[in-house]
């Protein structure tokens, strides 16, 4: 009976794990894997059992009705009654048996918890063994993430230094037409300073020229007698400038 229930409760493992697979293979096939609605299949672990052999649930099953003795006293019932009926005759192989299991549960009460370690301890270096290339792939794969992350974001700051280069360009571009202006300004003002300079001096010769033809031209029409009246006159007007004083 028992190894029934262990051949099929095994055999719905294996389909359970084979469906999650192949749904897994297909979501890999399509692309990234929903790990939500097609999980990784979990490397099973054996479930609870009573004196080495129950299972957990037959107790929880007994447990709701009778209560914690209840599946106890179900099986020393049980095989009362086997042996009063004789329907199990205890004959000499009955205690080859009972000497065996003797036997087997002190080797398991000694040894046990030792072996279970060690074959505990070996089952996690083989998966962990198998789990290694795809955790180092997955850690390669963050590292390219990560590298690409890194990759865009000098990518923007390579953005903004062309976009300050084009700033300094302008810049440049602003500061020689504003030089050119200066020039061209400083070009305009020296020639007409030239220009007001040259108009000066023609009308400072001129003024000097007309100057130079009216004092010789009057000094020319001056009389020797209107120049000794001239100055008899003054010598008047300064004597009587002085009787004034």
């Amino acid at each position: 009976m028992l190894s029934r229930i262990a051949l099929r409760s095994a055999a719905a493992r294996q389909s359970a794990t084979t469906a999650l697979v192949a749904r897994g293979s297909a979501s890999d096939v399509a692309g990234v894997r929903d790990e939500k609605n097609f999980p990784r299949p979990v490397r099973g672990e054996p479930g609870k059992v009573r004196l080495g052999f129950v299972p957990e649930e037959w107790f929880q099953f007994f447990h709701s009705k009778t209560g914690v003795t209840g599946p106890y006293t179900f099986g020393v019932g049980l095989a009362t009654y086997l042996f009063s009926k004789e329907i199990y005759v205890l004959e000499h192989e009955y205690y080859t048996g009972l000497s065996i299991f003797l036997m087997v549960y002190y080797a398991t009460t000694k040894f046990g918890p030792k072996i279970a370690a060690w074959l505990d301890k070996e089952v996690d270096a083989v998966e962990s063994n198998w789990n290694e290339g795809r955790v180092q792939n997955i850690k390669d794969l963050e590292q390219a993430i990560e590298e690409e992350k890194t990759a865009q974001w000098r990518a923007q700051g390579q953005e903004l230094l062309i976009q300050a280069k084009k700033e300094n360009v302008l810049l440049q571009l602003e500061a020689a037409y504003r030089e050119r202006m200066m020039n061209a300004y400083t070009e305009v003002k020296r020639r007409l300073d030239y220009q007001l300079e040259k108009s000066n001096v023609e009308r400072r010769l001129a003024q000097k020229a007309m100057v130079d033809w009216v004092v010789s031209n009057v000094t020319k029409a001056i009389t020797p007698d209107q120049e000794k009246q001239a100055i008899d006159r003054c010598i008047a007007d300064l004597s009587a400038l002085a009787a004034k004083h």
